[in-house]
């Protein structure tokens, strides 16, 4: 089992009924985050979380959340800093009754997973959890959260001093090796793969990720309109690495022509996640520099890269 501690902030929102429906959700606070996000916030169940996008006009990511429903209000979770979201919400609000507050100062994040962590976690619980399910225990909420790495994984947050006492400290890793099975399990990262220029649906985690029955959101129309065509023309590949100075940010040719890009590098330098066409997937590529790239295929949850 493994574990790390995440710098993550957490943002309490909250608001009331309101006498008139929006979209036909009274409660203002979920109304203004299911307008927003591109998940389905109005329909999610108290004690349950999912993952969402905020989108630009034109659908590509511009932020990601994790919203966890706790009945009365709800508690976003996000690698943003606070006091940036809650001002640009406020300023979003518009004349909605939704409060914004910063639980971050006392709310410590750890994630565990990997072989044994079911385990450790049921012996806190006395029970499984259902995957995207949260519980709280003594000032700790844990979540059973799989897309942080693409493995079974619980988020722990909240007050954890009596949990991470139980940890083995030898089980702890650093952000290099996090980051490494994140990158070999295929799982897209805000600012890394999910970012301007490309639409969350060339991922695999588009799935997870939006709902597509919601109905208005900022930034659904243009996913809608490349939804319903189909599969996209560009998609998120594994790739494998012949020469450690390929950096992040190259562009991928085939023969003269540009059809995609690296986005991620392990930090082994042996493995990269990026976009390359969909024609191409068969072709011969290198990176801009003359580097030769494989691709190991398309990337898949899990670290499954179909071929």
């Amino acid at each position: 089992m493994k574990w790390i501690k995440l710098d993550r902030s957490k943002i309490k929102v909250s608001g009331k009924k309101s006498k008139f429906a929006l979209k036909g959700i009274q409660e203002e606070h979920k109304a203004f985050l299911h307008n927003l996000l591109t998940n389905d916030i109005n329909n999610l169940p108290a004690g349950k979380f999912n993952y969402n996008l905020r989108l630009k006009e034109n659908g590509h990511p511009i932020q990601d959340f994790f919203v966890f429903n706790f009945g009365d209000y709800f508690i976003l979770d996000t690698d943003e800093d606070a006091k940036k979201i809650i001002d640009e919400f406020n300023r979003l609000k518009l004349s909605l009754q939704v409060n914004f507050e910063d639980l971050t100062p006392n709310m410590e994040h750890m994630y565990i997973y990997g072989e044994g962590a079911k385990e450790f976690i049921k012996g806190i619980l006395g029970q499984d959890l259902e995957d995207f399910s949260f519980i709280e225990k003594d000032g700790a909420i844990i979540a059973k959260n799989f897309l942080r790495v693409g493995e079974e994984g619980y988020d722990i947050f909240g007050k954890i001093d009596s949990i991470l006492e139980k940890l083995n400290p030898q089980d702890q890793i650093d952000n290099e090796k996090f980051e490494k099975d994140r990158i070999k399990n295929c799982v897209p990262k805000i600012g890394k793969e999910l970012k301007e220029g490309y639409l969350p649906l060339e991922t695999p985690i588009a799935d997870y990720a939006i709902s597509y029955n919601k109905g208005c959101y900022v930034g659904q129309e243009a996913i809608a309109r490349v939804y319903f065509r189909g599969k996209t023309p560009r998609t998120m590949v594994k790739l494998e690495l012949e020469d450690a100075s390929i950096t992040e940010g190259e562009k991928i040719l085939s023969g003269d022509k540009k059809v995609g890009e690296i986005t991620s590098i392990s930090p082994d330098r042996k493995v990269a996640l990026g976009y390359v066409l969909r024609a191409f997937l068969d072709k011969p590529i290198q990176t801009e520099s003359g580097k030769k790239v494989k691709i190991l295929g398309e990337c898949r949850l899990g670290g499954k890269a179909d071929n």
